[in-house]
């Protein structure tokens, strides 16, 4: 079967799970399952195992989507529901609001803006981007009519910190799984999430404001004033103190690069370092000492209903995160992987246009979609393969998939919507605020992740 018509294929399939996604509505994780059909059925994929006359046997596309959402949640799917569970536990117990709190009182006046930027960056680690939203939208709005600010630069700047950290810096699920495709070390996608993201955040937020001090904000045009009453944000009657909220979130972290510092400079890594420093191990130690601190502060039965209720949303995300690990299945059974190969086998040595490749790629399907974790996923089993060709690490690719699916979408994305009517603001302050905010901050990104990719080339 040629190239042509495979690469040909694989777009029919992806203009399939689009048109699902933003048509008819459908489920993300049953759109990427149905183009995975549609891309096995146009490859001519046996739709059952077949076994050769000398024993070899080859795939059947249904098997093909099992394993690959086997694989995909054998090996991730443990650590995103501790994430969820983690999370769920900082944020109910109020440590999320204590670690706000103590990040913007910390800061000087002045900088309050990166304050707030620096909050969802640090809260977004654990917690998905709508919480965080929720707990320091009234923060912000306090502080910002203490400093007489528009309302613009402060749902910006969390609408930076917030993004940037929920798309580069696992455990958030979409970072999460890109070692799981470009086989690298889950400690060195934290490490690179937290080296790109955190000047992301401020190199963004500054030109973000800069923006807003030459007059692109309008309040008669960019706000509605019906935003919803966040300052009601039910919070237990006893709050954890700053270092304890904060350590769920360092735990994992920790373990997790310090079994990757020690295995890039030892043979000889010790076994409990190896066993701590596993995602699922990792994970579990942090959300075991979020729900010691829920257990304190909001006694035995509240934990166990909000790692109950926690769960409720982890679905989903099962399910969309296993159906890409799929539709990667099936893009590799088809021998389409192999056609993608040849088809940049001559654009391999330009590193420089495959991570732009990759970033496109990411920012196309999440202003098709409005879905990070969709664009994402589907990105990297595009660029799964191409990884092997290039001269450069692999997370660096990751990376600019990640960055690509932060450029903000608008009335497609849920996220723009919780933004904005939390916020009061109609569409164009939502524009101005979210989705610019994000944009700025994904332009950034793949500005430095191009720089620092051809300057790490010197050394492989």
């Amino acid at each position: 079967m040629s190239t042509t018509f495979l690469i040909i294929s694989l777009i029919i399939s992806i203009a399939l799970v689009v048109l699902l996604c933003t048509k008819a509505k459908c489920n993300p994780a049953i759109a990427l399952i149905l183009g995975s059909l549609l891309l096995g059925f146009l490859a001519q994929v046996p739709l059952v195992d077949v076994t050769a006359e000398d024993g070899t046997v080859t795939t059947g596309l249904v098997n093909a989507i099992n394993n690959g959402f086997g694989n995909m949640m054998g090996s991730i799917g443990f650590p995103i529901g501790l994430g969820i569970i983690l999370g769920q536990f900082v944020s109910d117990t109020g440590g999320a609001t204590v670690i706000a709190d103590k990040l913007v009182s910390v800061f000087p006046n002045k900088y309050a803006i990166y304050a707030v930027a620096f909050a969802g960056f640090i809260l977004s680690i654990p917690v998905f981007f709508d919480v965080t939203f929720v707990i320091l939208i009234p923060i912000g709005v306090a502080l910002m009519k203490k400093l007489n600010k528009g309302i613009g630069y402060i749902v910006g700047a969390i609408s930076i910190g917030a993004g940037i950290a929920h798309t580069l810096v696992p455990p958030t699920p979409n970072p999460l799984v890109a070692p799981e495709y470009f086989n690298f070390d889950l400690g060195i996608m934290i490490a690179a999430g937290l080296l790109f993201g955190i000047p992301m955040a401020l190199i963004a937020t500054t030109i973000h404001g800069k923006l807003m001090d030459r007059g692109l904000w309008n309040p008669e045009k960019d706000e509605n004033g019906n935003g919803l009453n966040v300052d009601e944000l039910e919070l237990p009657e006893k709050l954890p103190g700053f270092f304890i909220s904060l350590l769920p979130i360092i735990i994992p972290i920790v373990l997790i690069l310090l079994n990757t510092v020690v295995g890039a400079v030892s043979d000889d890594v010790p076994a409990w370092i190896d066993f701590l420093g596993q995602k699922t191990t990792s994970m579990l130690c942090g959300t075991l000492a979020g729900m010691l601190i829920s257990i304190k502060i909001l006694g035995l039965e509240k934990t166990e209903k909000v790692a109950s209720d926690s769960l409720k949303s982890a679905g989903i995300v099962f399910l969309i995160t296993g159906a890409g690990g799929s539709f990667s299945e099936v893009i590799t059974a088809s021998g389409v992987s192999e056609a993608i190969k040849d088809m940049v086998s001559n654009i391999s040595g330009n590193v420089a246009l495959i991570l732009l490749i990759g970033w496109i790629l990411g920012l196309l399907f999440r202003q098709i979609t409005g879905s990070g974790t969709v664009a994402s996923l589907t990105t990297f089993a595009i660029m799964q393969s191409v990884a092997t060709t290039v001269a450069i690490h692999p997370v660096f690719i990751a990376l600019a998939c990640l960055d690509g699916a932060l450029f903000g979408a608008t009335i497609n994305d849920s996220g723009f919507w919780i933004v904005s009517n939390m916020s009061g603001l109609n569409l164009t302050g939502g524009a101005k605020t979210y989705t610019l905010g994000q944009a700025i901050a994904s332009v950034t990104g793949i500005i430095l992740i191009v720089i620092v990719g051809l300057i790490s080339t010197l050394f492989i």
